[in-house]
C-alpha cells in the first residue's frame, strides 16, 4: 500500500490511545506476571516486556533494559495493584530482582522456563568437560 511502517505505527498508537485505553484497563486482575527483555534493532536496542501469565497478553513494554524502565512498569500500576501480584517469572538478572523486591516484596520470584533449561545445559556441559 506504499505506506512507511512508521506510519503505520503513529495510526496504530493514535487508535490504541483513543479506542483501547478508555475501554480497557491493561492492568485490572493481574497476579502472575513474566517479565523479559527482547532485543528489536541491531546494536543491542531493548524492549522490556511485561506479560500476564493468565492470558498469556501483553501488558506492558517499553525500550530499554534497565532498573529505570521496568520501575516505571511498576509506577504505572500503582501500589495498591502491585500489592497484589502474587508471582513474577524472570531471568536471574540483578536489575529485575532489585526492583521487584522493592516494589513487590511479597511476590513470589520465579525463574522462567528458558533461563532455567539453559542453565542447567550450561552446568551439564561444565560437569562433561571436567569429567
Amino acid at each position: 500500500m506504499r505506506i512507511a511502517w512508521r506510519t503505520v505505527g503513529a495510526i496504530i498508537t493514535r487508535v490504541r490511545a483513543v479506542d483501547t485505553e478508555k475501554q480497557f484497563d491493561q492492568f485490572a486482575d493481574l497476579t502472575r506476571i513474566g517479565i523479559d527483555e527482547i532485543i528489536y534493532k541491531r546494536g543491542h536496542k531493548y524492549l522490556t516486556r511485561v506479560v500476564d501469565h493468565d492470558s498469556g497478553c501483553l501488558v506492558w513494554a517499553a525500550p530499554g533494559q534497565d532498573k529505570a524502565t521496568l520501575e516505571t512498569f511498576f509506577d504505572a500500576v500503582g501500589p495498591e495493584r502491585s500489592a497484589q501480584i502474587t508471582q513474577i517469572s524472570a531471568d536471574g538478572a540483578a536489575r529485575i530482582a532489585n526492583v521487584v523486591a522493592e516494589k513487590v516484596p511479597n511476590a513470589i520470584r520465579c525463574a522462567d522456563p528458558f533461563h532455567v533449561v539453559k542453565w542447567a545445559a550450561e552446568a551439564l556441559d561444565e560437569v562433561r568437560r571436567a569429567a
